[in-house]
């Protein structure tokens, strides 16, 4: 099992090899692809060094899967011929997520859309992976009508240079930065740039990608991505409008059985889902639980998770999973 991992020496990247190595993939062969500068650069992966190399000598490599990190230039640049190689890609960009004839996959939500002839296949935005797991079995259930949805987001999800920025800003130095503003006791109402509608790009992207995931383009989802002082794990508050009545416990026992949930959810106790709670986990995290005392039929609930794993790293190596387990790879 050869596995290439392009973008291997970013942040997404260096979480994949993380992710590799503690669910025990199989990898025979570590093949890292970075920038022709980082080439030759050594990274360790299960306390060996692997010498970075160039995206076209990984292909000659052959690996039977690339698990791509390497920003969207980079993917429609080079997953294509990763694929025309008999390569299976599972890209982390935004490249290849609305393109018709690609899968766009959460594997507990939606992977039995894969089939073996799917040779490039899209891993979910961050804040949308972590908002699906939950929606799914709420919307087999009751039939969701429409979702709104704010988001706090860490600054991990920008990149090493903004944690750089957030950490310069604590110290009182004055370094590069990843934002137009100081992120540090602030809070950016902006993630990605404006379209002609006046949302983010960001916010889109959570609008038509829940839509392609669920594969209901009659879920209607609104949006505002925040960008907060966090290190590490995307928050989300939702309001979730079904078409059938609910029980809160029905509600409750429902997301306690879904894989990959885990509710927190006991006010009494000042108990509920945080960031540093989500720090380096693989699951879902949802408390807050309640019904919408404004309208009927709707229920408001809070949604964590550690955007770097399964919101990035953990999704990819799991769809890697999937299609290793039917023999796909």
């Amino acid at each position: 099992m050869k596995v290439a991992v392009v973008g291997a020496t970013g942040l997404v990247g260096s979480k994949m090899l993380q992710v590799l190595t503690e669910r025990n993939f199989p990898v025979t062969e570590l093949i890292p692809v970075a920038s022709e500068k980082s080439v030759g650069k050594e990274v360790t992966f299960k306390g060996k060094g692997y010498k970075v190399v160039s995206a076209d000598t990984a292909i000659a490599m052959k690996p039977n899967v690339a698990i791509f990190s390497a920003g969207g230039s980079t993917s429609l640049e080079w997953a294509p011929k990763f694929a025309a190689a008999g390569i299976t890609v599972i890209d982390n960009s935004s490249a290849w997520r609305m393109d018709p004839t690609k899968k766009l996959v959460v594997p507990e939500v939606n992977g039995d859309a894969l089939t073996p002839e799917d040779k490039i296949i899209a891993n979910p935005n961050c804040s949308t992976i972590q908002m699906v797991l939950v929606l799914k079995p709420l919307h087999e259930q009751y039939k969701i009508k429409r979702v709104v949805v704010s988001t706090y987001q860490s600054v991990t999800g920008t990149g090493v240079k903004a944690v750089n920025q957030l950490m310069n800003e604590r110290q009182g130095i004055q370094g590069e930065m990843a934002y137009a503003y100081p992120i540090d006791l602030n809070v950016i109402p902006q993630i990605d740039v404006f379209l002609d509608n006046g949302y983010t790009k960001e916010e889109m992207k959570m609008t038509n990608e829940t839509k392609k995931i669920m594969g209901d383009d009659q879920i209607q989802v609104t949006a505002t991505t925040v960008r907060i002082p966090v290190m590490g794990g995307h928050s989300e508050a939702v309001n979730i409008e079904f078409d059938k009545e609910y029980e809160l416990a029905d509600i409750r026992n429902l997301l306690a059985k879904t894989p990959g949930v885990i509710v927190v959810d006991n006010p009494s106790k000042a108990e509920y889902p945080m960031p540093k709670d989500a720090h380096d986990k693989d699951e879902v995290f949802v408390g807050r639980i309640r019904r919408d005392e404004t309208q009927p039929k709707t229920v408001n609930m809070w949604i964590v998770a550690d955007n770097l794993r399964k919101g990035a790293a953990t999704n990819a190596v799991q769809i890697a999973e999937f299609l290793m387990a039917k023999n796909w790879l």
